[in-house]
């Protein structure tokens, strides 16, 4: 069987995660975490006092980044310089900090290659804001999925709690729309549905139940 290149993209909090990683173990395909690359640009810039509208300096961290993907027992950890960053790339500072980097052209062109070098061989969940409409517009199956702001907030708020860094609701919820905003009204690859997508509203969702519909929709293509 032919593997395949499946796309997620979505806005933050809408699950796309947990429901690329959970896909990705059900296929038994690997799994790539775009907007971790982001957010690894931001967090190394960050590091080397680089500031986060400097798209010229930016453009040169994101060439020299060196950043894999390995399953960790559940996780798909993340390590730059085979150091993991998974959780310092989670802060609501460098989130923040991803979506500011990622608004810039130079950028985007500098992690372009890579993303593509890092999927090219197929059997590969990718997951981002732009993995179906720029990076691989090619993809065999395409989703994006969304859920209300509130929701999201919600999640947001939940996750940071159980790691022990609690934020709170509404300021959680402003960053949010904030965030949604830079991305889909940016120049350069807005976040937004590609034509061939399958729109999935998790609001109301387990996460089995959408990747249940992924793989349902997978299957009717495929037939």
């Amino acid at each position: 069987m032919v593997k395949k290149v499946v796309t997620i993209d979505g806005p933050a909090g809408a699950g796309k995660s947990t429901v690329a990683k959970t896909l990705a173990r059900r296929l038994g395909y690997s799994l790539l975490d775009t907007g971790a690359i982001y957010r690894s640009v931001a967090l190394v810039a960050n590091q080397q006092a680089v500031p986060w509208d400097d798209a010229a300096r930016l453009a040169e961290v994101a060439r020299d980044l060196a950043i894999e993907f390995k399953f960790v027992g559940d996780l798909n950890s993340t390590f730059v310089a085979g150091e993991d960053v998974s959780s310092a790339i989670r802060t609501p500072e460098i989130s923040q900090g991803a979506s500011q980097v990622s608004a810039h052209g130079p950028v985007r062109a500098a992690l372009l290659d890579l993303q593509r070098r890092l999927g090219s061989a197929g059997g590969v969940v990718v997951e981002g804001r732009d993995t179906g409409t720029v990076v691989f517009p090619d993809a065999e199956a395409k989703f994006f999925l969304s859920a209300t702001d509130e929701e999201r907030a919600r999640r947001r708020v939940e996750e940071l709690r159980l790691a022990g860094k609690p934020v709170d609701y509404d300021v959680t919820l402003a960053e949010i729309r904030e965030r949604d905003h830079r991305d889909s009204s940016r120049d350069v690859a807005p976040m937004k549905a590609a034509e061939d997508a399958v729109v999935i509203d998790s609001s109301t969702m387990s996460i089995d139940e959408v990747v249940d519909a992924m793989v349902d929709a997978m299957a009717a293509r495929r037939g």
